[in-house]
């Protein structure tokens, strides 16, 4: 989940910054995305709003943590890895959760539980197998620092 919750520092997203991190059955780490606009995309010349004209909000053009850490995995087999994410994911990454043959979601927050999407998100990814667990922490931060101390 570190790995999740540090990849996510790389969004530009003014609002919700979302990591993900998907490793196979070894712990080992085979995939990394963070919410964001598709490569080639300038970061500075789509809108980040939340409200608004559809196409003047982020909606229509970020991709999620978790679609990018599909996409961008080392592998195109992902059968019985398990996703770390600090947001439950929505329905439109349930799908590609459920196509990539992911088989656990490991998850910090639930926030949006009882919306529509997330309702259809679970319905989905339990029909399909998927275990959802809400990570139990057994520290509450990590700290990184860059400074070098002599």
């Amino acid at each position: 989940m570190g790995v999740a919750l540090l990849s996510a520092q790389r969004s530009k997203d003014p609002n919700t910054q979302v990591g993900a991190c998907i490793v196979n059955p070894d712990k080992k780490i085979v995939g990394v995305g963070y919410n964001g606009f598709p490569s080639g995309c300038d970061d500075d010349q789509l809108p980040w709003e939340r409200e608004g004209a559809f196409l003047e909000t982020k909606y229509p053009y970020v991709c999620h943590a978790e679609l990018n850490a599909i996409l961008n995995s080392i592998s195109r087999d992902l059968k019985g890895c398990s996703i770390y994410v600090a947001l439950f994911p929505c329905n439109e990454c349930a799908k590609a959760i459920i196509q990539s043959g992911i088989k656990e979601i490991v998850y910090l927050s639930d926030k949006y539980e009882g919306t529509d999407g997330v309702i259809a998100s679970k319905r989905m990814l339990n029909q399909a197998g998927v275990v959802l667990r809400k990570l139990q922490l057994n520290r509450p931060d990590i700290r990184i620092s860059f400074s070098v101390e002599n």
